[in-house]
């Protein structure tokens, strides 16, 4: 089994099923490059343009597959760039492992260059933060890596790669495929939760967090039939339940319909699936009272750690949500609640509708087009922004997974995911959505989409300043605005300029041409969409938000 401890890396991956690795490289993990060199039957190579959008690239294969990402930067400046992607697959709850060469073992400690300490610098941010100093423990660390990924509440694993490691020779034999361990509901769980339905008037099923798949979609689908159940879903975790069925009514996202929030706080039962009730979608913690929620309150969750953090359940079940809803899903429940769930619906059809706004284009009719025109599995992805306030309002998803946005609120986020998506996916339709200031953290991937003819569609709402930053700023200091205004680019001459198609979109009615276009060129294209600084959220004006304090 001699082998350096490069290859012995590149081996072990193989063994544990990674078949993409994202990177830039760096000469200090060569020794692993020159092994993914004879690897490439195996595992294919995505190389991008700075290390955000690679470790971002590497989470979203991890949202997509429920199998770790994987990511190589070099040390110093690598591994920092990197972290952005690491804090997303942390409060994300996303399998991924991020490699970092490091400085030859007889450097470190002197500030040698690019050197830094890995552990401490990652700790607070991943699961678990390691550095191999052996060659030999080379399958056992990488073993360690994908349980620890995967396992409980998924999340990202850093291993430091010192580079005298990769090169020194490795006699350890491999690690045998990791396993995947998931809690499971005990029958007293699933008694405990058929006796709090069967006295519930008012239940409400909320659904999120990790570990799904398409079988625990259906089994959620196959229970809130049954039960009659009305299904919310968390921030940012739409596609958890189709979105066109009638017992989905909504999302606890920012910018709730403020009915849905009724809903929540008038039921009786809060059936919680996967989710965290972190703070987005509790609306900084005031939606359910803290610590004791006046609901009755299920919480099904893979961590033993989430369970009773904040919130204390009245039934706290460890379990991930396939196991739990494959067994919730035989449940025998006798629902009176229709009415209840009919009032949700119908409120959750009618927030969907779009809305008036100002100036030429409306994302409201933008996105609701884009729910009539796209299949099923078209995949959307976006970073952070106001604009997303649109689309998570007013397109409806319908399949899983299809959602790509990080709970992290990271901008940056939607170019490289949807690049990554569609190098998993080349035969689904893929969109991205960005506004300008978001697009522009990580629009160099945009060379990376042309490299390896990933046809992504790029939609960049383009209202010439950080509008979130914007919006809170006139809330709360009207008309003392700064820091919040930028001078663009002309997207669609940066597109072309890139080799990627450009359209410039000014009215709603432009847009479908523009996308049709788009569509039918068979190769990454950017329709840079002119809003009105007007138009900052479905709900407000800047003016609206100025003359309100006044």
């Amino acid at each position: 089994m001699a082998r350096t401890g490069g290859q012995a890396l590149i081996d072990a991956l193989k063994i544990h099923g990674a078949d993409h690795v994202f990177c830039v490289p760096g000469e200090s993990y060569l020794a692993a490059l020159d092994a993914l060199y004879g690897a490439q039957d195996a595992i294919r190579l995505i190389v991008c343009r700075q290390e955000g959008g690679a470790a971002n690239m590497a989470e979203a294969y991890g949202k997509l597959t429920g199998r770790p990402g994987i990511c190589f930067v070099t040390r110093g400046p690598g591994a920092t760039n990197a972290s952005i992607g690491v804090h997303t697959a942390f409060q994300d709850s996303t399998p991924m492992i991020l490699f970092i060469g490091q400085a030859d073992q007889a450097m470190l400690d002197r500030e040698a260059f690019q050197e830094v300490d890995f552990r401490a610098m990652f700790t607070p941010l991943a699961k678990w933060a390691a550095e191999i100093r052996d060659a030999n423990r080379i399958p056992e660390y990488v073993a360690r890596a994908f349980h620890t990924a995967t396992s409980g509440r998924p999340g990202p694993v850093v291993l430091s790669l010192p580079e005298d490691v990769l090169s020194a020779i490795c006699e350890a034999g491999d690690a045998r495929p990791y396993v995947k361990t998931e809690p499971s509901p005990s029958a007293a769980d699933m008694a405990g939760l058929r006796a709090r339905l069967a006295k519930a008037e008012r239940p409400f099923l909320v659904l999120g967090g990790p570990g799904w798949d398409r079988q625990a979609i259906e089994d959620a689908r196959i229970f809130a039939e049954r039960a009659d159940l009305p299904v919310c879903t968390s921030f940012r975790a739409k596609d958890r339940f189709d979105n066109t069925h009638p017992n989905f009514c909504g999302d606890l996202g920012i910018g709730a319909d403020p009915r849905l929030v009724g809903h929540i706080r008038d039921s009786d039962l809060l059936i919680v699936v996967g989710a965290r009730l972190g703070e987005m979608t509790t609306a900084g913690y005031t939606r359910l009272a803290v610590p004791s929620p006046r609901q009755a309150l299920v919480h099904v969750h893979p961590g033993a750690d989430e369970l009773n953090r904040v919130y204390q359940a009245d039934l706290a079940i460890l379990s991930g949500v396939g196991p739990f809803l494959r067994e919730a899903a035989s449940l025998a429940i006798q629902p009176h609640w229709q009415q209840w769930r009919a009032e949700a619906r119908a409120a959750c059809e009618d927030w969907a509708k779009p809305v008036a706004a100002p100036g030429g284009v409306n994302p409201s009719d933008i996105f609701a087009w884009l729910g009539n025109h796209l299949p099923p599995d078209a995949i959307m992805a976006n970073g952070a922004g106001n604009y997303a306030a649109w689309l998570h309002r007013f397109y409806p998803y319908r399949g899983f997974p299809t959602l790509l946005g990080p709970t992290s609120g990271a901008m940056g986020y939607g170019v490289p995911a949807a690049v990554a998506a569609k190098v998993l996916h080349p035969d689904r339709m893929v969109i991205a959505s960005a506004g300008d200031g978001c697009f522009l953290m990580n629009g160099q991937e945009l060379a990376t989409a042309v490299q390896y003819h990933a046809a992504v569609i790029f939609l960049v709402f383009d209202n010439g300043m950080y509008g979130t930053i914007r919006m809170h700023q006139e809330r709360e200091y009207p008309g003392r605005t700064i820091g919040t205004g930028l001078a663009n680019p002309d997207f669609v001459a940066l597109a072309r300029a890139y080799g990627a198609l450009g359209f410039h979109v000014t009215r709603t009615v432009d847009f479908a041409q523009a996308f049709h276009e788009a569509e039918a060129a068979k190769r990454p294209a950017l329709i840079h969409i002119h809003v009105d600084p007007e138009a900052i959220s479905p709900t407000a004006t800047l003016s609206g938000l100025r003359a309100a304090r006044k």
